[in-house]
């Protein structure tokens, strides 16, 4: 069976691989993509935090709360970014959408 640290190394690739085709298609909101980038300064930060609590503590990074809320700040932090990023590209495109409105139907035939 494999264990829970082989399965989220291996976890890092496909969100690697979502991460580049995101970044290539150049579709994605700016401070969006920033925040999913975030996300693997959270795995950056958990990792050594989670070595260090398990090396001086002897528990896992969940039971050492001053660590653990370090660790979730980064997370919560590019949660907050891909939110803010993707309401500001639909508050964009509504503004554009008011300043040049789509033609009727009528003025499509």
């Amino acid at each position: 069976m494999i264990s829970k640290d082989a399965l989220f190394a291996l976890s890092l690739f496909p969100y690697l691989g979502f991460l580049w085709f995101l970044t290539r298609s150049k579709q994605a909101p700016r401070l969006a993509l920033i925040g999913f980038y975030m996300t693997l300064v959270f795995v950056g930060v958990t990792i050594p935090a989670g070595i260090y609590a398990k090396i001086v503590y002897g528990e896992s990074l969940a039971n050492v709360d001053w660590l653990h809320g370090g660790a979730e700040f980064f997370l919560t932090l590019s949660n907050i970014l891909v939110v803010l990023g993707f309401r500001q590209a639909v508050i964009e495109k509504a503004r554009r959408e008011s300043v040049s409105p789509e033609p009727s139907r009528q003025e499509k035939v």
